[in-house]
Parts: structure tokens; C-alpha cells; sequence
């Protein structure tokens, strides 16, 4: 985005691969991300170390200061209600003395809450490329799937990203009605380690939306 202007509508002047475009709408949505909000806790005064307004902890999470913990959208972790929640678990019982289960940030779940729904997991093409691995893409279209055809659903897709070479899934990326309430199972998949091949020959239930994820895996 290059600009906006305010007026009875918003002009937005948008560059992109053909050039700069215009597009005209009544509301804009700016969701650029999370600032923490810590400049009034004395951290300094503690010394207490941050980085960019973030706390640095340990694997812990220690802090610099011996006693004070941070967890959450207050470091340099994903800033989801559902990593806090797992971050607060995982320091809770480090310092109780606990054994700490870490937590893998590679397949933390994103979801955003519009219509159709996005929801994502696991790697992403740019990150596949930058990493030097040899990677395949498989899609799934909902217009093909016969339960989000009855529902009236069919916009969407799955995509599923997996090693060439071990066959085992990478990431997960689904666009469509209710895709928040399945990526869970495709974490689960992704913690343990399945490959493709391993998902296309699970049986999944019909007629169910998530059949998408199974036929993109064949």
C-alpha cells in the first residue's frame, strides 16, 4: 500500500506486479502487527534485557533478571492468544521444577476469522526455498469436494507442502469455510512427523470438508 486517502470512500493506491493500481472502499483494516507494551514496567530498572521493546528470555522463560518471566506477546514469539496460553503451561512448570515439554514454532497454527476463513501451519514455499529443500506442492479445490458443494462452500482450497526427498509434510495452507477447525489435526501431523503418503492412505470421513486434505495428499 502506498497511500490512503479519507473521503466518502477510502482510496487506497496499491503497488503491485502490473503496476500501481487504485481501489476504492468504505472501510480499510490495518492489521500490521503487534507492538508490546512494556515501556512502563521499569525493565531497565530491573535490567531486565529487551530487544526492540521485547523481553529476551531463555528456553525457560528467564529472563535476563534471575526470577522474572515473560511469556507471550511481551517476546519474540508468535503473538497468539494459543502460543501465550502454551508458553505460560511451559513456564509454569519450569519454575515449579517441572519437566518443560518445548514448544515446536514451526507448526504453530495462524488462523484468520473472515469468510472464507485462512487458516496455516508448518512451512511456506519462501521459507522451503530460502532453507535449500527440495519441495513439492499439492492442491485440493473445494469445488471438488461433495460436502462443501452441499453446504454451499466451494470456495477454497488445501495446500499441502512436503519434502521430495523423505516425503514428509512441511506445511499446511487452507483457504475455506470452517479451515480453523481443521488445521489441528494437520499440527498434530506435523509434530510427529508424517509424510503423505501416510495421510493419503488415512481414511477420513464422509462426506466431511476435511476429505480436502487427505485427496490433496495423493
Amino acid at each position: 500500500v502506498q497511500s490512503v486517502e479519507k473521503g466518502n470512500l477510502c482510496k487506497l493506491v496499491v503497488k503491485t506486479k502490473k503496476g500501481e493500481e487504485i481501489i476504492e472502499a468504505e472501510v480499510v483494516l490495518s492489521a500490521v502487527g503487534v507492538i508490546p507494551n512494556t515501556d512502563a514496567l521499569g525493565l531497565e530498572k530491573l535490567g531486565v534485557k529487551t530487544e526492540r521493546g521485547k523481553i529476551t528470555v531463555d528456553s525457560n522463560y528467564q529472563s535476563s533478571v534471575a526470577g522474572v518471566y515473560a511469556v507471550g506477546d511481551v517476546i519474540a514469539t508468535p503473538a497468539l492468544a494459543h502460543v501465550a496460553s502454551a508458553e505460560a503451561e511451559a513456564c509454569v512448570d519450569a519454575i515449579l521444577g517441572k519437566e518443560v515439554h518445548s514448544i515446536n514454532y514451526g507448526s504453530i497454527p495462524g488462523c484468520t476469522y473472515i469468510s472464507p476463513e485462512v487458516a496455516s501451519a508448518g512451512m511456506r514455499e519462501r521459507e522451503a526455498i530460502e532453507k535449500g529443500i527440495d519441495y513439492k506442492v499439492s492442491r485440493y479445490q473445494f469445488s471438488a469436494n461433495g460436502k462443501a458443494t452441499a453446504a454451499g462452500e466451494r470456495d477454497g482450497f488445501v495446500k499441502v507442502i512436503s519434502d521430495t526427498v523423505s516425503g514428509k509434510l512441511l506445511g499446511v495452507h487452507m483457504v475455506g469455510a470452517n479451515v480453523s477447525e481443521m488445521i489441528a489435526g494437520m499440527v498434530m501431523a506435523l509434530n510427529a512427523g508424517l509424510t503423505l503418503e501416510q495421510l493419503a492412505h488415512s481414511i477420513f470421513p464422509h462426506p466431511t470438508m476435511s476429505e480436502a486434505i487427505c485427496d490433496a495428499c495423493k
